[in-house]
């Protein structure tokens, strides 16, 4: 079986690429507007499953995955602009946030992972600075654990892959049950 990836995320791709996989990249196009009282888990989970379906085609194990932060039940995507960025920055700042990432290959049950994170107490001239790098620009939450704001992380608890943007674990186990052909098989 052939994996097409259904995301323009060049982490997940770099994941993949990592491990070995081969693979073909086809971005979904989705509306991922969440609907009202839907809740975080839901919501990631519906949007992993329809960007994995939207991908989907004879031949081809369609994976799509989906990545938020919550805060206080406050789902946190990507930053519109930078004002953005710096409220919720703000928000995470000095508090524990959870990432939740769904993964689903289309026709089967989505994965999720949820990872729990604790941001230092950040000053307004440090949220100013990782706001104003651009670093967390295509990031939920507006921030990067592998980049700049991971100076700041005081804790991680669950799957360091998750917070990236793919936990690679559930992804494998996923791809595994689907029969897409990896390195070691």
């Amino acid at each position: 079986m052939k994996l097409v990836l259904c995301s323009a995320s060049p982490r997940r791709r770099e994941f993949l690429e990592r491990l070995g996989v081969r693979f073909s990249v086809a971005p979904a196009h989705i509306d991922e507007t969440r609907r009202p009282g839907e809740p975080a888990i839901a919501y990631v989970t519906r949007m992993a499953l329809e960007k994995s379906a939207a991908g989907a085609r004879p031949g081809f194990a369609a994976l799509g995955a989906d990545t938020i932060v919550v805060k206080d039940e406050e789902v946190l995507g990507k930053p519109s602009d930078r004002s953005e960025a710096e409220r919720m920055l703000r928000l995470l700042s000095g508090g524990e946030h959870r990432v939740i990432t769904a993964v689903a290959i289309a026709g089967m049950q989505a994965m999720v992972v949820i990872t729990f994170v604790k941001l230092a107490e950040l000053s307004d001239a440090q949220i100013r600075w990782l706001a104003a790098s651009g670093d967390g620009d295509d990031k939920a939450g507006a921030y990067a654990l592998q980049g700049l704001a991971g100076a700041f992380v005081e804790r991680i608890e669950g799957s360091y892959s998750n917070v990236v943007g793919l936990p690679l674990l559930e992804t494998i186990r996923l791809l595994e049950k689907a029969g897409v052909e990896l390195p070691w098989t």
